[in-house]
């Protein structure tokens, strides 16, 4: 039975698995949003990499949070020169069948011929009934259809939340979500402000910029020497003080940013400092983001900065 479109029992038991980096994870919070907004009596679980496993702790919408290291198989040749990894996939096989799900939600585009393999084995893995998805063609596996345009055809967000709709979700709000706690922006104020209690006797605005880019994405970087001429301009326009933003492996880049700089402008590199929540409660303290495409400009949208 193929479908455009259902309803789920109110109690459903549903897994959305979104198995991408930190920046695709945040475009999937509206639609998560939608799905407990709309079936508040739902256990609603998420699957997620390493990677952006911390991005959504804490947050009420999401009932468990499973990891899943899709990087064990990225390759196929992986499973004939590592087949000793089959073996930790146990875990996770014995999660999803204890998940007893009425519906899987496969928001992802389903481009390369082993990452298709990879989310059919998991959608019958969970033996849910309905198997909601992005279909390009290759979408045989599932039995609720979402038609996949390509990329840039929509946006990301509103792809899966499509994917959402089509299992009886209504959207009301589409904004970004970022859960931060008090702790989170604690330290985040710690960074920014030190131990001054006054945040009025510190340079404003504050700028926050980004230089980098994911590992997979460096052909989106402006280059450093434009982010170093426009840091110089908005000191000589606005003032204030620049917070170079970014993981540990962009010291380096920080660095070579601040040494191409003319201006007196204040500016500190917080390559490292603080995990993602942190860094999205730095950016909610900012008057202004500048960055490339990547996680910490969706951070951004998600705090209103």
């Amino acid at each position: 039975m193929h479908k455009h479109s259902i309803t789920l029992p109110p109690d459903a038991h549903i897994l959305v698995v979104k198995l991408a980096g930190i920046g695709d994870l945040l475009l999937a919070t509206p639609a998560l949003h939608a799905l407990r907004e709309s079936y508040p009596r739902a256990q609603i679980d998420l699957l997620v990499t390493p990677d952006s496993a911390g991005l959504l702790d804490g947050w009420n919408i999401i009932d468990h949070i499973i990891v899943l290291d899709k990087y064990l198989f990225d390759h196929l040749q992986q499973i004939f020169t590592q087949p000793r990894n089959l073996l930790r996939l146990l875990p996770i096989w014995r999660i999803l069948r204890k998940g007893h799900y009425d519906a899987v939600l496969l928001p992802n585009h389903l481009t390369l011929a082993f990452g298709r393999l990879k989310y059919q084995l998991l959608a019958f893995a969970t033996g849910a009934r309905w198997r909601a998805g992005l279909d390009n063609g290759h979408g045989w596996f599932l039995n609720v259809h979402v038609k996949d345009e390509g990329f840039g055809a929509m946006h990301e967000a509103e792809y899966n939340m499509a994917v959402a709709e089509a299992v009886g979700a209504t959207v009301r709000n589409k904004h970004l979500i970022v859960p931060i706690n008090d702790e989170e922006r604690r330290k985040a104020w710690q960074l920014v402000y030190g131990n001054d209690s006054n945040a009025q006797g510190q340079p404003h605005p504050i700028i926050a910029m980004h230089p980098g880019s994911g590992g997979y994405s460096t052909a989106r970087r402006w280059s450093p020497e434009k982010f170093a001429q426009l840091a110089d301009t908005l000191y000589a326009d606005v003032g204030g003080q620049l917070l170079l933003v970014g993981g540990s492996e962009e010291a380096e880049l920080h660095q070579h940013i601040m040494n191409m700089m003319h201006s007196g402008m204040p500016v500190r590199s917080l390559a490292g400092k603080g995990n993602i929540k942190v860094a999205a409660a730095v950016l909610e303290l900012a008057d202004l983001f500048i960055g490339n495409d990547s996680a910490l400009m969706h951070l951004a949208t998600a705090v209103d900065t």
